[in-house]
């Protein structure tokens, strides 16, 4: 009996023991598991954390804010200022902002003890973006000339109507003018019909031709020569016919290649032997975008304007960007032209508008009626309201997209509120720069639209002209 109960003792030390050890045992798995799953938790939390505040690498952070424009401090800076990538646009609009977010995320956080240079260099990086594209005062003025067009005191000869009248019409149909851009009508459908609405009304007399380039082909490598070969004059210099011009404008569609340089230099050739001296020569070249067919369309253009032919030659950039915009104001500048944006297609119709009411004048000039000067004082007060509405719409529009791209790096958590306060100052002060120069630009155009014409050029080139800086 002594020894069952010391065998009966021993056992249950043993189970006891053992229970012990299993206790002991799930207890540390139960630890162990709890700290790898509060671990994987964290991973996780951190994980996230790090993919919505991924810091761009040093690297990465010098190419954001390398090459940033210069914010402008005067008038001069603000008229020649290059309009950002999402310039005049609503950066708030979905589509527009689903693309724009990404920028403002990946800008590093900015340092908590900034400086004012870390500052302008947060600034210039939103303004780089934004930046509008602001009508420039000796456009207008060159213009206002275009429309004196005709008178025998014109100091430029190219001004002064001659006994022939001709008109050519130079129509970029490269793939990009297939783009949608208003009211679901693509950018070709728009020209069309500016082209039309402008020339429905031309004297029997004038000579007008329509030459087209890009039309043909693809905007594939493989089709590159074949497009940058189309340049086709779809309708020969002479006296307008409707039927047979529209039928010759409906004929082709965006597709190709933009060679520029070839259309200009294809123009030059068809107009030979239409001397300056008894004809009147206007190009109008039409384009969105810029040479891709390795021609330089401002030597081209420089060497037409330049030649017996002496013709004016007017460019319209349509819905051009920063790069396109700089060498199609060359092209229009070689050749002692008028250069202008549009963005749709009734500003696009008001400049061949004006285009039709110097063929009217011609016209008016051959019956030996000249219009009145008073008449075009008051056209020019038109011309000044609508320039200083341009202007004003397109800095309201600058400083909300500002004030909006602050506005996300805040919410990105890339700057503090006192932060962004600061960012906000300087947009008042660009605010208050532009409100400050078209006043100043107005005041100028309604002064030198009481003066002769001729004194014009000179007295804005004075002031404005770029080489000044």
């Amino acid at each position: 009996m002594k020894i069952f109960t010391t065998i009966l003792l021993c056992l249950l030390i043993i189970t006891t023991g053992c229970s012990g050890e299993k206790e002991e045992k799930k207890e540390v798995t139960t630890s162990s598991q709890a700290s790898s799953e509060k671990a994987n938790a964290k991973s996780e939390k951190d994980s996230k954390k790090e993919e919505n505040n991924t810091e761009p690498s040093s690297e990465s952070q010098s190419a954001i804010f390398k090459d940033l424009p210069i914010v402008p401090t005067n008038t001069i800076e603000l008229v020649n200022q290059s309009p950002g990538l999402y310039a005049d646009q609503e950066i708030l609009v979905d589509e527009i902002e689903k693309d724009y977010l990404p920028l403002m995320k990946k800008v590093p956080v900015l340092n908590e003890n900034a400086t004012e240079e870390d500052y302008d260099k947060y600034f210039r990086y939103i303004y780089s973006l934004v930046a509008t594209d602001f009508a420039d005062p000796q456009d207008l003025i060159k213009k206002w000339e275009f429309s004196k067009f005709g008178n025998e005191n014109m100091e430029d000869p190219r001004l002064q109507f001659k006994e022939n009248y001709n008109i050519e019409i130079i129509l970029d149909s490269s793939g990009s003018m297939a783009k949608v851009a208003q009211g679901g009508k693509t950018q070709m459908e728009l020209a069309k019909e500016a082209v039309k609405e402008f020339l429905a009304n031309a004297p029997e007399e004038a000579n007008v031709s329509l030459r087209v380039y890009g039309h043909k082909g693809t905007g594939s490598d493989a089709d590159k020569e074949k497009s940058c070969s189309s340049i086709e004059q779809v309708y020969k210099l002479k006296p307008y016919n409707q039927e047979e011009f529209n039928k010759a404008l409906d004929q082709f569609q965006p597709s190709g290649w933009t060679p520029v340089a070839g259309a200009l230099e294809s123009s030059k050739a068809s107009f030979e032997g239409l001397d300056a001296k008894k004809n009147t020569n206007l190009i109008y070249l039409v384009s969105d975008g810029i040479e891709t067919c390795d021609g330089d369309p401002v030597e081209v253009a420089e060497s037409f304007a330049g030649s017996n032919v002496s013709p004016i030659i007017n460019v319209i950039g349509f819905n051009v960007d920063a790069e396109a915009q700089k060498q199609l104001q060359q092209v229009a500048e070689s050749a002692n032209g008028i250069y202008t944006t549009v963005s749709n297609g009734e500003q696009l119709k008001t400049e061949f508008q004006r285009a039709q009411e110097v063929l009217e004048n011609w016209e008016s000039w051959k019956n030996d009626a000249l219009r009145d000067a008073d008449a075009q004082r008051v056209d020019n007060s038109f011309d000044i309201l609508g320039f200083s509405n341009d202007w004003n719409s397109k800095s309201l529009r600058q400083r909300l997209n500002i004030s909006y791209s602050i506005d996300m790096l805040r919410e990105e958590g890339k700057i503090t509120f006192d932060q962004r306060d600061e960012l906000r100052k300087r947009n008042y002060e660009l605010e208050d720069l532009a409100e400050q120069s078209i006043d100043e630009i107005r005041d100028d155009l309604h002064d030198l639209n009481l003066k002769k014409i001729e004194d014009l050029r000179k007295q804005i080139n004075d002031k404005y002209n770029t080489n000044t800086q």
